[in-house]
């Protein structure tokens, strides 16, 4: 049994909701093509966690889910009502990159970094000290 807190967090429109231990193996910033177009932004803020430690607690039937069909497939996790990013599976469906502006509840965890910097938007500047990496090291 974890003694670690909940985290709860949900869509913009409240039809998906979700919990998260506040266990994140790591938080960083995207700048990948694929997370600015998911997300409309200069970059997707996420937190890494095993996909065990992450459930759905509402809203199960409103969920979209994009990408490899498989289940060990990348797919992002989407509310089918409202569209919001919940999050992604990925590493062969052992790790969630949970979209930290989905969280309702603060994470004791702060990005740490800045990957796939050579893809950024070119109109955004990064402004911060965070290390910059070209990929995930």
């Amino acid at each position: 049994m974890s003694t670690n807190r909940m985290l709860k967090g949900s869509c913009l429109c409240g039809a998906v909701a979700y919990e998260v231990e506040d266990a994140f193996r790591y938080a960083l910033n995207c700048h990948c093509t694929d997370c600015r177009r998911a997300t409309g932004g200069a970059f997707k803020p996420i937190g890494g966690i095993e996909v065990e430690k992450l459930s759905i607690t509402s809203g199960q039937d409103a969920i979209l889910r994009y990408g490899d069909e498989g289940p060990e497939g990348s797919h992002d996790i989407h509310c089918g009502t409202c569209g919001s990013l919940l999050y992604s599976i990925v590493q062969k469906g052992t790790r969630a990159n949970v979209s930290l502006g989905t969280l309702i509840d603060a994470p004791s965890i702060r990005p740490s970094m800045h990957i796939f910097v050579g893809s950024k938007a070119p109109w955004y500047e990064i402004t911060d000290d965070l290390p910059q990496h070209e990929r995930f090291p």
